[in-house]
This record gives structure tokens, sequence and C-alpha cells, in this order.
């Protein structure tokens, strides 16, 4: 995509995002000018209108008595988190406990009311986002799947089967969640809800021009949130850093709630993370763990800044917190190789054991964990192993993790040609990754290529010079023994013999100036007396013609 093509993405996010807030803006600035409507009162009027009004009221109280939710209070715990599920949003803690026990008692006593089991369903989910503990998935699948008893797919219960497609997505099962947001495409095409699932999705199985067609599709439908925040991911797919981070900061201004601009902040701390600065990204944990501090995945995010920024101690304290709080195999990844980088390879076995244990249990909950797994067992267990099992996970989702994933299994058991058949599927779209460019440099050193392993390995320690504590020494190593190249280039360049001029024919001479412009002279004489004799014998042709017709 050219550069223009992009420049005017961003500005049709940008100019999409003020036009939400001028809409809203204006509609409140209306509303509030709105003049009231002239009202005259007489004595006469003034009684009807009185008893009219008592009789009014004195009838509700008695049809009705009154509630304490009459008055004009404030949307409580319950109402919050139903409108942050129904739009796709993070939602508090405590709201969302205080909405699934609400939906919970509910459907206790109404066992066919199908929109409140989606609801249920939806917080569920929304439980196992916040604490990364797959026992939510099980929970949520059965109230989906009640919901959709009652009332099935074919009747348009779109708010069940986005429910299922979003789980889906969740466990890592991106297929399905295809198959779910298809489903509900194909019935609603203006439902906007099923785009979110299906960029999810096509990102999953690697398809990713399909993710950015709804990616695009959804800010036509719905500018807000839940579009800007998959925006900023397909751009960061594509290797746009500047225009994920704008797309990011535009789902800032929309985000409402504090769990909601937590998650906002973290999602921009990765990004920062990402392109290199440790610094900047610290300050972005941090403001998402002052907005939300029960967020585990901000507190692992600032674990990861302090270890690039070479505060080791604070950072092993940090993820142990996260991974007191939810155990994420990928943090417990992260701690153990830390452990392993400052001498404490003892320690390390813990988060290792802790990130077994946590994959087994997501597995039987149905949270695919391959890619973690795989990793993990190429550089800590045994590298075929994570080749059958990447290779597996290969021929479903065929995305650029899946990819970088098995091409350093494949190294790590010997096989660099196919190695780097998998490297260049990460490497070559585009996305901007200091890990996958480390793959493939060693990948290309593995095969001799001493060229394309510098090559990587300087774009790996210039996207992020601090991208891990393990792999950044080892980086920094392989490119000394490796050297630059020698001086005047490489060799295929260098000429093998002496440059000889080659033999060309000899130019015309010029004529000489006096004999050019008497040729010059006699060729403009010559052309009236050929313009004269062509007009005479022109002439003479007409005056033919009569004679030969008479005779």
């Amino acid at each position: 995509m050219d550069r223009a093509t992009r420049t005017a993405r961003i500005a049709r996010i940008a100019r999409i995002a003020r036009t939400a807030r001028a809409a809203r803006v204006a509609r409140v600035d209306e509303e509030a000018q709105q003049p009231a409507p002239p009202v005259t009162f007489t004595g006469r009027k003034t009684l009807v209108a009185a008893g009219v009004a008592v009789v009014l009221i004195a009838g509700a109280l008695l049809i009705r008595p009154a509630r304490q939710g009459d008055d004009a209070r404030p949307p409580g715990p319950t109402e919050r988190a139903a409108s942050a599920v129904g739009m796709g949003a993070p939602a508090a803690a405590v709201d969302l406990t205080a909405l699934v026990a609400d939906r919970e008692k509910w459907v206790a006593g109404h066992e066919k009311d199908d929109a409140s089991w989606a609801v249920l369903g939806a917080a569920y989910l929304e439980q196992a986002r916040r604490t990364t503990e797959p026992a939510w998935y099980p929970k949520a699948e059965r109230a989906l799947k009640r919901s959709l008893e009652i009332r099935p797919a074919e009747k348009g219960n779109f708010d069940a089967m986005t429910g299922m497609g979003t789980l889906a997505n969740a466990r890592g099962d991106f297929g399905t969640g295809k198959k779910w947001g298809e489903l509900v495409r194909a019935q609603a095409p203006k439902r906007w809800a099923a785009y979110p699932v299906l960029v999810d999705a096509y990102t999953g199985l690697g398809d990713y021009k399909a993710a950015e067609r709804s990616m695009e599709r959804l800010l036509d439908l719905r500018p807000g949130l839940a579009a800007f925040i998959r925006a900023s991911q397909v751009y960061r797919d594509r290797g746009w850093r500047e225009d994920a981070t704008m797309a990011m900061e535009h789902a800032g201004g929309a985000a409402k709630a504090p769990a909601e601009k937590a998650y906002v902040l973290f999602r921009l701390g990765e990004l920062s993370w990402e392109r290199g600065d440790a610094a900047e990204a610290l300050r972005q944990y941090e403001g998402a763990l002052r907005a939300d501090p029960a967020q585990a995945q901000a507190l692992g995010g600032r674990a990861r800044a302090l270890a690039g920024l070479g505060r080791g101690g604070e950072a092993v304290r940090d993820y142990r917190m996260a991974l007191g709080r939810a155990q994420v195999p990928r943090l417990a990844l992260e701690l153990g190789e830390l452990l392993d980088a400052l001498g404490r390879a003892d320690e390390a076995k813990v988060p290792y054991d802790m990130l077994r244990t946590a994959a087994a249990r997501g597995a039987a909950d149905g949270v695919n964990e391959a890619v973690v797994l795989g990793l993990f067992e190429a550089d800590h267990g045994d590298p075929a192993a994570a080749v059958r099992r990447l290779t597996q996970e290969w021929s479903r989702h065929k995305s650029m993790e899946v990819a970088d994933a098995l091409a350093w299994a494949l190294h790590k058991t010997g096989d660099d040609t196919a190695a780097l058949e998998y490297a260049k599927k990460s490497t070559d779209r585009g996305m901007r990754s200091a890990d996958f460019a480390f793959h493939r440099a060693m990948i290309e050193r593995g095969l001799g290529d001493d060229a394309g392993a510098r090559r990587y390995l300087q774009e790996a320690l210039r996207t992020n010079p601090r991208f891990s504590p393990a792999r950044v020494p080892q980086a920094k190593a392989a490119l000394a023994s490796i050297g630059q190249p020698p001086a005047g280039g490489p060799e295929n360049m260098q000429p093998t013999r002496p440059w000889v001029a080659p033999d060309l024919p000899k130019a015309a001479k010029p004529k000489p100036a006096a004999k050019q412009e008497k040729a010059e002279k006699s060729e403009k004489a010559e052309k009236p007396e050929k313009a004269d004799k062509a007009e005479k014998a022109q002439k003479a042709g007409k005056t033919e013609k009569p004679r030969s017709a008479g005779a």
C-alpha cells in the first residue's frame, strides 16, 4: 500500500473520531439550548390542572407503590457492567461481580429468558479476560448455549452468537470464531458487533487482508472504542507503528470508564515496548495500574519494562505479583528467562513449572497455548516435541506468531532450511518485531548467510534494543562475531578485470556553418517553386475534364 493511501486512512480515522465527538457535544448543546415552551397560567386552569395531577398521582400509587429505584440516580454497578459488556468494552471488577451475581439470581427464577443468559455468558467472558482464569470459559459456554437452546440462531439470537464467536477467539479456536462471526454477518450485515469477532478471527487465522476489510467495515458502522482498538491491531500487524499508536490514542479518547482507559493505556504500553521505548512503556503501564489497580496484564507489562531498563530486582517482584493474581503462561516464561539471565537458574524452575501447570489447566478448559508451549519447549525442553505441536497448530492457524514459533523450533532441531521458509512468513509481511528478527537472524547464521544474519540482528536491536534479557546478549555477541562487511562492498560487485573502453562507431562530422546556411537557403527557395508547379498542374487538370465530357 502506497504512502498516499496510508495517509488517507489515517486522516479517515481522525475524521471519524472527530465526527463522533462533535456529534455527542452537539447533542448535549442542542438539549441544553432548546427553549422551554411558553406556559400561561389562569386561576381556573391552575385549579383544573392541580385536580388532575392529584387524581393521577393517587391512581399511580394505588397501582404501584413507589420504589427505591424511582429516583434519578446514576447507573449502578450492574447497569454499568451490562452496558460495558454489551459494547464489547472492559468492565470494572466490582461492577462485573455485581452483574454476574444479579444475572445468576435472575436466570435461576427465569430459565426461559434467552437475553439474560446471553448477558450472563458475556459477563463470564469478561471475567475470564480480566482474571485470565480459564475456568470461566466453560461457564460462559454453558450460558451461551442455554440462550441458543431457548432462541436458536435461526431466529436471530445475535447476542448469543456473537458471544460464542468471542469465546472461540478467546480460547484460540479462530476457525470456530470465524464461523460464528460470518453467521451473524450473513443474517445481519449491519450489526456492528459481528465485526470485532471477525477481525480477531481472521487475524488468528493469518488472513490479514480479510481482517483489514472487517476493520474498515467496523469503522463505518460503529466508530468507537472497539473499532479503534481493532484498527490499532491491524496497523500494528502491518508494521505501521505510528498509525497503530494514533488509532489507540483515539480509542483512549472514546474510553469513558476507568477500566476502559486502563485497558487502552496497557495497549499503548505494549506498543511503546515493541518499538523499544521502555521508559514510555513504563509510564503507560503505571497509568493503567493507577486507573485499574487489579489489572494483572499491566503489572506484567511493568515488570517487562523494568527488566528492559536494567531494574531486575523490581522486575522479578512485579512478575511474581502479577502471577500471584493470574497465572498467565507467557508471563511465567518471561519470569523464568529473566531469572536465568540474572544467574538464578534454580529459582527459574518455579515459574517454568507454573507455566506447565497453567497450560495444562487451560487445555482442560479448552484454551489453546500452543505458541507459548512451543517456544518454551524449543528453548527449555524438547525441540522435537515443539515442532510436532507447532506443526499441528500451523495446519489450523497460519498466523505470523505460529510461523515464527515453528521456525524457531525447527532451528533448534537443526533443520535451518525448513526453518527459513517459516521465518520468511513471519518477517516478510512487515510487522516490526525484535523477536521475529532475532529468530530469523540466527536461522540465517545457521545456514552460513552472514549478510542475512547481520541484517536481521541489526534490525532486532534497532527495533527494540531491550527486547529480551536472555536474547539481547546473544544478539550482540553474534553480531560482534560476524563483524562488518569488508570495505568496498560485496565480492560479487568487484570487477574481475581492469575496465577497458569499448570500441564505439565514430560519429559523423558536422557540416561547416557557411555550407549549412547555404543549403538551408536553397531549400527554402525550392519550396515556393514546387508549390507553384503543383498548383498549375492542378488547374490544368480541372480545365481538361469538361472537354472530354463534351466530346
